[in-house]
């Protein structure tokens, strides 16, 4: 089920019915497999990749993934997207890379990987967070690869202190960060989804009851796993060193290297990167539009899904291919 913007009755039932996670399956990539949630496809539409942030997995696409499967209503913006989320190896359903390598080089490898993989680049590529630094480093190291760039709060070196991103540095910490974790799992699963949600949300009423049940679900099962906090602390370590790089391969150096169509979007209430942060990537993006969404967290695709798809379609129509020539 897909809702428009302004389609207020179909938001209401979606946050007391949402829908469910898309279908995956297990792609191979260079570190091993990797798990691929899709939506249906329409006949020319275009591919698009999705890339989550840290902690998080391909579900946290699926109602941006809805808006954007199907062409916009009376608008002649923006393409039907075939869309594809990963997680990251790792998290969600990926196994462990290989390799044991977290760095942002790494991951920004397997998405490459996975790219070349399905054989229909270049994408319209979409990043959250840490998916946002990894699409930064694709976009700007892999140009062929990358149709169009959308990245939502992404988290580019910023060392000005955040209570939020503190507690990431800390995490950073040779045994500081297991202990922090082992306490976190003396904290009921219902209360460690109410807090991270209060950290990622503007307005924690607009995450989807339904939708707290299955993340509680998911923390049961990771946990389970036996090596979630094991990759949960090397990839933020591989994230906070790439915070304090120096010299030419930075991310910022990377963002002012990459040629295609950006967007850029973060929320006026983010608790993780600064608002402020949207004129540093004004500047620094050669060829970017920047939009702060007001009243919104870190992660506005869930908060807000028709805002970002809304954005999302202005930009991706100004990149559609021209139809081929009848004859």
């Amino acid at each position: 089920m897909s809702f428009r913007s302004g389609d207020e009755e179909v938001k209401s039932l979606l946050m007391t019915n949402p829908i469910p996670p898309w279908p995956g399956e297990l792609v191979p990539v260079g570190v091993g497999e990797v798990f691929v949630r899709s939506t249906p496809a329409l006949e020319g539409a275009e591919p698009a990749m999705f890339v989550h942030g840290l902690g998080g997995s391909a579900t946290n696409w699926t109602d941006l993934m809805d808006q954007l499967r199907l062409p916009p209503e009376d608008s002649p913006y923006g393409p039907a997207l075939a869309c594809e989320a990963l997680d990251l190896p790792g998290f969600g359903y990926s196994p462990l890379p290989a390799d044991g390598d977290y760095s942002v080089d790494a991951r920004a490898a397997s998405v490459c990987d996975l790219i070349e993989q399905r054989g229909n680049w270049p994408v319209h590529l979409i990043g959250n967070s840490l998916g946002g630094a990894i699409c930064v480093r694709v976009a700007a190291r892999r140009p062929d690869l990358v149709r169009s760039l959308t990245l939502i709060s992404p988290a580019l070196p910023d060392l000005r202190p955040r209570t939020v991103p503190m507690r990431l540095s800390l995490l950073c910490v040779p045994g500081l960060g297991s202990w922090l974790l082992s306490r976190a799992h003396r904290i009921s699963p219902e209360d460690r989804i109410s807090l991270v949600i209060k950290d990622i949300y503007a307005d924690s009423s607009l995450a989807p009851e339904k939708r707290r049940a299955i993340e509680i679900k998911e923390i049961l099962r990771r946990d389970a796993l036996g090596y979630a906090d094991a990759v949960l602390l090397a990839t933020a370590r591989g994230l906070v060193a790439e915070y304090v790089r120096r010299g030419p391969r930075t991310l910022w150096r990377d963002a002012a290297r990459v040629t295609a169509p950006t967007l850029v979007i973060y929320g006026s209430h983010d608790r993780l990167v600064r608002p402020a942060m949207a004129a540093i990537a004004a500047r620094s993006f050669g060829n970017a539009r920047v939009v702060v969404l007001p009243k919104t967290g870190h992660v506005a695709m869930m908060e807000r899904p028709d805002l970002v798809a809304k954005e999302m379609r202005g930009m991706l129509g100004a990149t559609r291919r021209p139809a081929p020539a009848r004859g």
